[in-house]
């Protein structure tokens, strides 16, 4: 009798299980549908508009044009070489602010006189655009990529620490108690329980940093013209291709998105599965 029993909870486990796992794939295919006739309903609107001739092609290119050029720049490896310049310049400054970010933030966040001093000078340069930095970085360090490399990491740091002071300040005061009461040295306390607790609050920071750098490379590289994508975007503008222009905002629209879905939501799913922060649950 207790085999009838078990093998009936297990065929329905299995039918909920099967179920859920149908409708998952139901929500999935039903959001890509939806998308897809998004992005297929703006592509006409754009090609109605362009071929009712309202700008000249100069002002408004047609998609016809944006993809010939965005054809024309991966085949000769123009756009490889632009993506993988500002990639490099990305990262390097990126991962100075996580570096200095993350431990930072932490100590903010738990050291009442430091977040009263240096977070509030955190606070006060985050208001300030990254684009201001440029002429103090020029005059300090010329026209050169450690230019660049300052604008990014002061556009990134300030808001990647204060997410992460703010994630230390909501964790709750039982898990700090609990930790105290259990023997835990000051570094361990960090290392157990702070800093696994602020984990949502530094991808949430990091996703920020990662935004602000990602604006401030393409403000810099806007301004000093070299190899990248905001060289590019300077370029088109000055040959009078708005195509090109178009093009190279269509790849870095591409490139925030597939950061965004890809890899930090994969960090979002991984921080789900190991500590259970339901804060994290993705709706594709």
């Amino acid at each position: 009798m207790l085999q009838v029993e078990q093998k009936r909870e297990t065929r329905a486990v299995s039918t909920v299980v099967k179920r859920k796992a149908r409708q998952d794939r139901l929500t999935f295919w039903k959001t890509v549908g939806i998308r897809v006739v998004f992005f297929c309903i703006l592509l006409g609107g754009w090609q109605f508009l362009s071929a009712l001739n309202l700008w000249n092609n100069l002002l408004f290119p047609t998609p016809l044009q944006v993809i010939t050029n965005l054809s024309a720049g991966f085949k000769d490896n123009s756009y490889e070489i632009a993506i993988a310049a500002s990639m490099k310049r990305l990262f390097l400054g990126y991962g100075v602010s996580t570096l200095l970010g993350v431990p930072l933030g932490l100590f903010l966040g738990r050291v009442r006189w430091l977040d009263n001093t240096v977070g509030t000078l955190a606070l006060g340069l985050q208001a300030l655009p990254s684009i201001c930095w440029l002429p103090l970085a020029i005059l300090w360090f010329g026209l050169s990529e450690f230019s660049m490399l300052f604008v990014v990491i002061m556009g990134s740091l300030m808001a990647f620490t204060l997410a992460v002071r703010d994630g230390v300040k909501t964790i709750p005061t039982l898990y700090l108690r609990a930790s105290k009461v259990m023997g835990a040295s000051n570094w361990k306390s960090y290392a157990y329980v702070i800093f696994p607790a602020s984990l949502p609050s530094i991808l949430t920071g990091a996703k920020l940093g990662w935004s602000f750098a990602w604006r401030s490379l393409m403000a810099a590289e806007l301004l000093y013209v070299n190899v990248g994508l905001g060289s590019n975007l300077m370029m088109g503008r000055e040959l009078h291709d708005m195509g090109m222009v178009v093009a190279t905002m269509v790849v870095i629209i591409a490139i925030g998105l597939i950061m965004d879905k890809v890899v930090f939501g994969s960090l979002e799913k991984i921080i789900q599965t190991r500590w259970g922060f339901n804060a994290y649950q993705q709706h594709i």
